[in-house]
């Protein structure tokens, strides 16, 4: 039962390809471009290419498993039978898992919302009184028996039953799905001795909600899962992995239990709680000392100390990634034009794999066998402390002096009052959250630009084309509040991040958002300056073509830190707000050029809310500090709008209202306006826009649907602050898609208006 230690590993992988051959191969399947078996030998490719890499990299444990058409939750709920009732009908596996991630015109999707605070996104399990879960292991024994096909030593990796059932979702009535956690429990016995009779000796069971305070009473639930566990008469050896944070009293728990091995994330977390839990000397460490979540290399002189002194409170050590290097890119290979002293800064997942391996050769074979590492370590260490690009005076004082002077509006009923004079809108009016779809031809360009086909002026003139196409369409489709479509953008961080000093964008570092999406995160690495306006000729060109307003559209600064590898050698505070005085000045700018509506776009300030609540007041008053610094320069009459989607808003619904937005769109037709009741439990007075249709499935709600959400929104608010649009942009959608919803969207706008007038 008890399988030989190892000594090297990470907490899984990344499987959207390095050239993103899955995210091209889905989306040619779901347009029905390319049969089941060509997806999945795209499929099985990577997953080959992945764990022959890592093996030959030095790993002495592969994890296996890590592999998803869409999402790891979703999988586990597949592995557990507990896909909705309404997907049931669907007879294709595959197109019914689908279904239940992104709807059909039929069914609609389950909930997708943020894993943890980081913006990969998973998709909610729904449990209900009827749901009963039975053991479906087909995808654990496929890619186990790949693996060893190539004579790899594979190690399963599955979501563990407590992080399963808090991260689901109670519904039509079922008790907190927490609750069921014995009757979980042993539906994961039995994959255990399944895995047993298999000759498997290393199960790897993931539970970072150990490391939050979403479940109250974590310490009893891991005594109680994993000592039932641990006492599986015939099971693969435990290696129970925490990440994202701290276990606290959960460490000394789980190390009373039976289980082989408790991984702990030593970034997010440090290594002195170790020390206090002398359980732990018959166990495997596994020492998550290589920062799985970002970019910056590691400083090997330090992790070999702290994994020396670690070696003396365990039974064994091994050497791991923090978490799964899903949430980084798979190599600075495909980097080819980075500055060479801030390259020397960095590691990808690649190099994240080979720092692992040196720092576990030199806990087996002493520090002297790996000099030649340390020195080069020290060396980038060095040149990225002294380097003149991480600091600018002139923005630090003037992010004093603004803070000095006090960051704040008028009394928003003095400010509504005056938008509305000024914009004359109906009751309801409807607007777009910002981006439209990015056709070929706009994604063509792009790429003809880059590689000097097109010059600079022909690619304008196309852009421009395109915005004429959105305002006309948006024009015939009766909508209120425009948008210029966002055609120029190729992600709404990286776009600015490319305009802003303190910025470096990748070639190719793309990591997955959620099923096909993927984006480039931005590196932050010095102090952050605005040298020009980013957006105002855009905008402008766009406001001259209509007589209706046009927004103008910008990235908030919580949401720009969220979604790049920000900098690690200052408080995220501090970058917060050099990040908000570049967006200030921008919205400044745009009043100056007659823009009377601006957007500043906020979806992540709940992904960065930490996982304990002792800490998150601290990170709530200075993330809506930031925003407040970025929208308290403009006019009273210069209506700010914001926009949050794809999490769970309950723990931030105060600091939602104190952002102080004079309107705020907000995800909530997956979730049938829930979040309306908390808004209004708070305090929020503002106008809300709630969204009436999910954009991140394909299907066209009809009118009848939106008007019913509605109908349901003004149950929670009066009609004058109510507005209409979509959950989120329309980026990712077919124009046809996009056509049909808006036109019901509208329809449904009129309908409500006719009923309520």
């Amino acid at each position: 039962m008890t399988a030989t230690p190892f000594t090297a590993t990470i907490l899984g992988s990344p499987r959207i390809g390095p050239n993103r051959e899955l995210k091209r191969a889905l989306e040619k399947y779901w347009a029905g471009g390319i049969e089941r078996a060509e997806l999945e030998a795209v499929a099985a490719t990577l997953r080959r290419k992945t764990i022959e890499s890592l093996a030959a990299a030095g790993l002495d444990s592969v994890p296996v498993n890590t592999f998803s058409y869409y999402d790891h939750v979703l999988d586990t709920a597949v592995m557990l039978g507990a896909l909705p009732a309404r997907v049931a009908g669907i007879d294709d596996d595959l197109d019914r898992y689908f279904a239940a991630a992104r709807g059909t015109d039929e069914v609609a999707p389950l909930e997708m919302t943020k894993w943890f605070d980081t913006n990969y996104h998973y998709i909610v399990p729904e449990l209900g009184p009827d749901t009963r879960f039975s053991l479906n292991p087909a995808k654990v024994l496929a890619e186990l028996k790949e693996a060893r096909a190539l004579d790899v030593p594979a190690r399963p990796v599955v979501v563990g039953p407590i992080t399963f059932l808090a991260l689901s979702k109670a519904v039509d009535g079922a008790d907190a799905p927490v609750g069921r956690l014995d009757e979980l429990v042993a539906v994961y016995a039995e994959l255990l001795e399944l895995l047993a009779d298999e000759g498997v000796g290393w199960i790897q069971l993931d539970e970072p909600v150990l490391v939050t305070d979403i479940v109250a009473n974590a310490a009893e639930l891991a005594d109680r899962a994993y000592g039932t566990l641990g006492h599986v008469a015939k099971r693969p050896s435990l290696f129970v992995a925490s990440y994202f944070g701290e276990l606290t009293d959960a460490l000394p728990a789980l190390a009373r239990t039976p289980v082989e091995a408790v991984g702990v994330d030593l970034v997010a977390g440090g290594a002195s709680a170790v020390a206090a839990v002398p359980e732990l000397a018959d166990k495997l460490l596994v020492a998550g000392i290589v920062d799985g979540r970002n970019v910056w290399r590691t400083d090997l002189r330090n992790a070999s100390e702290v994994l020396a002194r670690l070696s003396g409170l365990a039974g064994a050590v091994a050497v791991s990634t923090s978490c799964s290097t899903l949430h980084v890119p798979y190599s600075l290979d495909a980097e080819d034009d980075i500055d060479p002293a801030l390259r020397s800064w960095l590691a990808f997942g690649a190099e994240k794999v080979t720092e692992v391996v040196t720092l576990a050769r030199g806990l087996r074979d002493g520090r002297d066998a790996i000099e030649a590492e340390v020195a080069a370590s020290d060396a980038a260490i060095a040149s990225r402390r002294s380097d003149s690009r991480l600091t600018n005076d002139d923005v630090r004082s003037r992010i004093s002096s603004i803070a000095a002077s006090g960051s704040r509006r008028g009394p928003a009923q003095e400010r509504r009052a005056a938008q509305n004079a000024r914009l004359n809108l109906p009751l309801l009016p409807t607007t777009t959250i910002g981006s439209y779809p990015q056709t070929p031809a706009i994604r063509g360009a792009r790429a003809q630009l880059r590689s000097g086909k097109i010059d600079r002026a022909e690619y304008e003139r196309r852009m421009k084309a395109e915005i004429a196409d959105v305002i006309g369409l948006q024009e015939d489709l009766g909508i209120d509040v425009l948008v210029h479509g966002e055609p120029e953008r190729n992600d709404m961080v990286q776009y600015f991040a490319e305009q802003l000093d303190g910025f470096l964008a990748t070639q190719n570092g793309w990591v997955q958002s959620y099923g096909s999406r993927c984006v480039r995160p931005p590196i932050l690495f010095g102090d952050v300056a605005r040298p020009k306006p980013m957006t105002v000729d855009w905008i402008t060109y766009a406001q001259s073509l209509t007589a209706k307003p046009v927004k103008g559209m910008l990235t908030g600064p919580v949401t720009i830190l969220a979604w790049s590898f920000v900098r690690d050698d200052q408080p995220l505070a501090d970058t917060a707000a050099q990040v908000a005085l570049a967006i200030r000045d921008e919205t400044v700018d745009l009043q100056a050029a007659g823009i009377t509506i601006v957007q500043v776009d906020e979806p992540a300030l709940r992904e960065l809310l930490p996982l304990r609540s002792k800490d998150q007041d601290a990170y709530l008053k200075w993330a809506v500090d930031a925003f407040r610094l970025a929208t308290s320069g403009v006019n009273d009459d210069t209506q700010i709008h914001t926009h949050l989607c794809y999490s769970e808003f309950g723990e931030i619904i105060g600091a939602i209202a104190d952002l102080d937005a004079d309107v705020t769109s907000i995800e909530a037709a997956r979730s049938r306006m829930e979040v309306l009741d908390d808004l209004n439990a708070a305090g929020f007075a503002n106008s809300v826009g709630p969204g009436v249709y999910d954009i991140h499935s394909p299907r066209v709600p009809s009118t009848e649907e939106m008007a019913e959400k509605l109908r349901a929104a003004l149950r929670a608010v009066p009609a004058e602050r109510l507005w209409v649009n979509p959950d989120c942009g329309l980026k990712t959608r077919q124009p046809d898609e996009v056509t049909a919803s808006l036109r019901n969207m509208v329809a449904a706008a009129h309908q409500v208006r006719a009923e309520i007038s």
